[in-house]
């Protein structure tokens, strides 16, 4: 979460997903297998934690129309009504702002002063965004 123009807290949890499958591919992307996965509490849980400490903050993502189609895509998995969020997108502000070319999300964070060491880790990820909209929104 930022504030006052810097990271002010963290929050990282694994989810269980459903179904609780995963391809040889998207292992490769984030290095997570059912196992890491199993007895990790369900979205609706993990969402009313996160929920609380979004408050009424806008979501930023790199590349939003993908990760805001996942997140309203699990959120009817599960009947919720999905809030309506305002969202930015830093994909979109770095293609716009920086002179850069690919607008990878290592790319754009480096860019804007941030070392995304660990990609695909949703932690990392999530900071290495918030860094290029700290810079750039």
């Amino acid at each position: 979460m930022c504030a006052e123009g810097r990271i002010v807290d963290r929050f990282y949890s694994l989810i269980q997903p459903l179904p609780n499958y995963y391809s040889y591919w998207t292992t490769r992307v984030h290095g997570l297998t059912r196992a890491d996965t199993d007895g990790q509490p369900p979205f609706p849980e993990v969402w009313a934690r996160a929920e609380r400490l979004i408050g009424g903050l806008p979501l930023v993502a790199h590349n939003r129309p993908f990760d805001e189609g996942c997140l309203r895509a699990v959120f009817a998995e599960y009947g919720m009504e999905y809030p309506g969020f305002e969202f930015h997108c830093t994909l979109a502000a770095s293609r716009r702002r920086l002179n850069l070319p690919s607008h990878q999300l290592h790319l754009s964070a480096a860019a804007c002063g941030y070392n995304l060491a660990n990609h695909h880790d949703a932690l990392a990820d999530a900071e290495a965004c918030a860094a290029i909209a700290l810079k750039l929104l």
